[in-house]
């Protein structure tokens, strides 16, 4: 007792942190403070408590040695007088010399042999790893660290069955105060076994010790191999199922890519332990990502995607049930990016949710997507703990070192509109990126290196030990759980086959395929491990092949007349909403001019006691003057007018981007500091008595596009009660995200059968800003729309449903009313579409871009404006109130944004009666009842289109051909017969000197309105 009394005094001065070691040097309480009971030892009282002193305070370091240096010298002085030293040094000398009691292991264990164990168990800890027996093929091989070798700190083979004890306080694992007194050779034993089996531990970079504590418990403890014979069945059982599929798809279908998993079937049984882990710790709900490697095996094995849908993929493609109906099935997409969804039961009898999302073979890139669907299914379930629903994303060794969107949506774990209390990553590492090895793929000792700058543990563990993945995997699931914080688990393994199954490998990898070629499988491995120590029968093994070979075949016969189903595809909350095919009815979108009077009042009111800038406080009076006076109202008010009126309606908005609290221009003011306190205000978040939180979310995001827009395309995916939008910075910025543009926001719905009705606002416009900060790039996004340019589709109202057989909408809006009323047009509405909007700068604050809130309401008709009741205006006439025919017009400019006023105001100066100017407020798809219309009314009208852009870009090159159908159409010319009026042809979007951009677009707007013909 006295020995193990006195050993745990070793606490107050040494300590290992996360970081690095320190000394803690408690100083010797002065005699006069002492006190002492009467009648009792003083082994038997109870130890002071520590008091840690900083580094900042020590005048030496631990690592210098010289602490001990100090504390052999008090020892020397402690031997010669033991009353020379205070009580608590008496204490410990008598401990550590055995004077206290008889202790033959601790008998001569000296400070300084204390402090180089702790140091020796400490490089373990943190470079234990490099030594972890990680590589299944053994190509890689690493030298074991010098500083894991005993003799480096002064031990040899006598000290071997030397007791120690190796206690600090607060500490976990090896270094619980409560550990028993061990022989340095079972120390070692266990720390090889802890840290240099089949998985390699990092997690010392984590400056939290609670959080390594709990690692250090779970590591230090467990012992490999010790799962029960019903643990192993079932790990079996999965490992079976897991390899067994991709060897029946390699015989069925010899000679289609399918991505398979051989080499890496661990995985299922890990991915399956995580899962019942999870849903045991109060997990409802999981959304995955992952590329195509082990897609199919995953959707069939883990998701539960029904076998036989996935045998008819191969064998002809899918075939929804009403395709022949003239149902909807977009353009497809190959088989290994399709995703699903199930409520899986789990072994505990519980049943959890699994979505997995489907993605293009871009890698990397479905992850913030996955993270923001997350967020959004923690949202509408009131998930604000975290808890229930988790994301889950599986990444290549390549691409997760390699994409920058990796680094994008890791930066995002921890920012609070962001945030969805961590991410289990999962690295299927092939040890080679298509053909490329990972000398020439990455910088780093690990792809996993980048994780670190989250502070996230890491798992390396050998894909060939199956009960090593599981561990893994269970273990990063308790940790998630735990911690709500990211972990990523390694699973180091290999492909079989090249980067498909009809890649050659060989050209590449020799060296490594020739190992690979004898290597065994996983299965088999485990399969002979179990057969050893008799865990299972031969027969028993067999019995499980026989069963799943049954089951494999007997849905490979099913899968020949399997026709799926559409509605199989879509999710809970989207039932009742149309697809292309289905006709949906126009709403109009006006609001009751009393309820936008009282949401208005709300909106421009602030706190009495709120202590506003003098600007800001200027601009929400005036604000609230537009309200009370109903005119005037501009582009910042009309959108808050339109959030706070769907947020009154019951919906969710949500407004993310770089700077949208503000804004980017200054004009928004969603959210408002107290210039005393700091408090912020949000009038858009008290609209509605008793509003939920985050029912209205404006945030700031990280300083990411790609990131960013995906994850709000994610968050808009999971429920369409919900206006979800992004804003860019600059509207050219959003080429930083052009992957999400490309293959998911603009094809998603055509492969994929995925609505999703999320907004992009890009701020564009030629203000002399240069070529960075001029255009959106316009002509990108009607490049990409499906509508065809040679034919007009039916554009009766009751019939009309060119919206929905187009991919997207693409804007230039030109008043604060329009833009009201196409927000709300994408809730009102029973299908979603994307909506593009190019987004004013300088309209922000024109004077002549204004509205009257009349034009806001639900009464139909207003002067000026087509009499069809108030909702979003696709064209917007010449203002001058022309009759229906006006034979003395002699040219009809049509053009789309803010150039309107620039052209509107030249032709006031110049007095240009004979002129008409049409705006095309929604470009895509092309409202061709309402250019018809036009073209009617002027019938000896030239035909110009005007643009600020330069000619191969802006709206020039989609808009040509469709006006050109347009006017054969009515009879109004040809496609020879339209004038262009804009910049020329350019490599950049603007000039970068302000005098010419000025030049020419005075010249454009002057050539537009020009008396002679063009």
């Amino acid at each position: 007792m006295a020995a193990r009394v006195s050993s745990r005094l070793v606490l107050p001065w040494l300590r290992v942190e996360t970081g690095s070691f320190h000394t803690i040097v408690r100083p010797p309480r002065a005699k006069r403070d002492a006190v002492h009971f009467r009648g009792s030892p003083r082994w038997m009282q109870k130890p002071p408590a520590p008091r840690s002193i900083p580094l900042s305070r020590l005048t030496d370091n631990f690592l210098d040695g010289t602490s001990s240096v100090y504390l052999e010298e008090l020892q020397r002085a402690w031997e010669a007088d033991p009353r020379s030293v205070d009580e608590s040094w008496d204490n410990f000398f008598r401990n550590f010399t055995g004077k206290a009691a008889s202790s033959p292991g601790l008998s001569g264990q000296t400070i300084q042999e204390s402090m180089r164990l702790l140091l020796l168990l400490r490089a373990y800890q943190v470079n234990g790893h490099i030594k972890a027996q990680l590589d299944p093929l053994g190509l890689e091989q690493r030298v074991p660290p010098q500083d894991l070798n005993p003799a480096l700190y002064g031990f040899t083979d006598a000290d071997l069955d030397r007791e120690f004890f190796i206690g600090v306080w607060r500490m976990s694992g090896f270094l619980s105060e409560n550990r028993p007194v061990q022989t340095l050779r079972a120390i070692l034993r266990r720390l090889e076994q802890a840290y240099c089996g089949s998985i390699g531990y990092e997690y010392m970079h984590i400056p939290d010790r609670d959080k390594c504590n709990w690692l250090r418990e779970r590591i230090e403890q467990h012992v490999p191999s010790n799962y029960s014979r019903e643990k192993q069945a079932i790990i079996l059982d999965r490992l079976i199922w897991g390899t067994r599929f991709e060897n029946f798809l390699a015989q069925k279908w010899t000679a289609a890519k399918r991505f398979g998993l051989e080499g890496c079937e661990t995985l299922i049984p890990g991915m399956k332990e995580l899962i019942d882990r999870a849903a045991d710790l109060g997990v409802d709900s999981i959304v995955i990502g992952m590329p195509h490697r082990g897609r199919l095996n995953v959707l069939g094995n883990v998701v539960r995607k029904p076998l036989r849908h996935i045998f008819s993929e191969f064998s002809a493609g899918i075939r929804p049930a009403d395709v022949e109906k003239g149902g909807y099935t977009g353009s497809g997409d190959v088989k290994y990016h399709l995703g699903t969804s199930y409520d899986r039961p789990t072994r505990s009898g519980k049943r959890i949710h699994l979505s997995l999302v489907a993605n293009p073979s871009h890698l990397e890139a479905v992850d913030p997507v996955v993270i923001g669907k997350t967020r959004a299914k923690q949202y509408y379930s009131q998930d604000v703990e975290r808890k229930r629903n988790m994301a889950v994303l599986l990444h290549g060794d390549g691409s997760f070192s390699g994409q920058g969107v990796v680094y994008e949506t890791l930066h995002l774990s921890d920012l609070p509109n962001y945030t969805t209390g961590g991410t289990i990553h999962i690295v299927v590492n092939n040890q080679v990126a298509f053909t490329t090895d990972p000398k020439s793929s990455r910088s780093s000792p690990y792809c996993t290196d980048v994780a670190k700058a989250l502070n996230a543990p890491i798992f390396h563990v050998n894909g060939d030990d199956v009960e090593a993945v599981v561990h893994a995997c269970a273990m990063a699931a308790e940790w998630r759980c735990h911690f709500k914080a990211d972990v990523v688990v390694d699973i180091v393994c290999y492909r079989r086959f090249g980067h498909n199954e009809i890649d050659e490998p060989n050209f590449t990898q020799p060296k490594m395929y020739q190992v690979i070629k004898g290597h065994p499988t996983s299965l088999d491995i485990y399969e002979k491990k179990l057969a050893q120590v008799g865990q299972l029968k031969k027969e028993d093994i067999a019995r499980v092949h026989d069963k799943v070979m049954a089951i494999l075949n007997e849905e490979f016969q099913s899968s020949k007349d399997y026709i799926p189903k559409t509605q199989d595809w879509l999710a809970a909350y989207w039932t009742g909403f149309k697809g292309p095919e289905q006709l949906s009815r126009l709403r109009n979108t006006g609001v009751k001019p009393e309820i936008l009077k009282n949401l208005g009042k709300a909106i421009t009111t602030l706190p009495p006691t709120f202590t506003a800038h003098r600007a800001i406080k200027k601009v929400y009076e005036q604000r609230a003057q537009m309200i009370e006076t109903g005119e005037g109202v501009d582009w910042a008010t009309a959108e808050a007018l339109a959030f706070a009126t769907l947020l009154a309606e019951g919906n969710h908005v949500r407004l993310s981007g770089q700077d949208v609290e503000r804004g980017t221009f200054s004009h928004r003011h969603a959210v408002v500091h107290d210039q005393k306190s700091g408090e912020k205000y949000c009038p858009l978040n008290h609209v509605v008595k008793n509003q939920e939180d985050e029912m209205f979310t404006v945030s700031n995001s990280s300083l990411s596009e790609f990131g960013v827009l995906g994850f709000e395309l994610g968050y808009s995916m999971e429920n369409p009660n919900s206006l979800v939008c992004w804003e860019a910075q600059f509207g050219d910025f959003s080429n930083g995200c052009q992957v999400i543009f490309d293959q998911f926001l603009s094809s998603g719905e055509a492969k994929w059968l995925r609505q999703t009705g999320l907004v992009v606002l890009l701020p564009h416009g030629y203000d002399g800003q240069g070529p960075e900060h001029s255009s959106a790039r316009l002509e990108r996004f009607l490049q990409m729309s499906d509508d065809n340019p040679f034919v007009i589709p039916e554009m009766e109202v009751s019939l009309r449903k060119q919206i929905q057989e187009c991919n997207w909408q693409v804007m230039n809006v030109t008043t604060p009313a329009n833009y009201f009323h196409v927000l709300r047009r994408q809730i009102h509405r029973d299908f979603r579409k994307p909506l593009v909007v190019m987004a004013p700068k300088n309209l922000l604050r024109h004077q002549a871009c204004r509205s009257s809130l009349s034009e806001f309401n639900d009464v139909e008709g207003h002067p000026g404006f087509d009499k069809q009741g108030t909702r979003f205006k696709r064209l917007i006439k010449d203002q001058n109130n022309h009759a229906e025919v006006e034979s003395g017009v002699r040219r009809l400019v049509l053009c789309s944004g803010k150039v309107y006023y620039e052209l509107d105001e030249e032709k006031q100066r110049v007095g240009a009666k004979d002129v008409a100017i049409c705006r095309v407020e929604q470009l895509c798809p092309v409202p061709y009842d309402l250019l018809q219309r036009e073209l009617r009314r002027y019938p000896n009208a030239d035909v110009v289109w005007c643009q600020e852009e330069p000619m191969n870009m802006g709206a020039f090159p989609y808009m040509a051909p469709r006006l050109a159908t347009a006017m054969v159409s009515v009879e109004h010319g040809s496609f020879e017969d339209l004038k262009y009026v804009g910049r020329p042809p350019s490599a950049a979007t603007a000039t970068g000197f302000g005098s010419v951009h000025s030049r020419e677009q005075k010249e454009l707007v002057q050539k537009a309105l020009q008396e002679d013909r063009m």
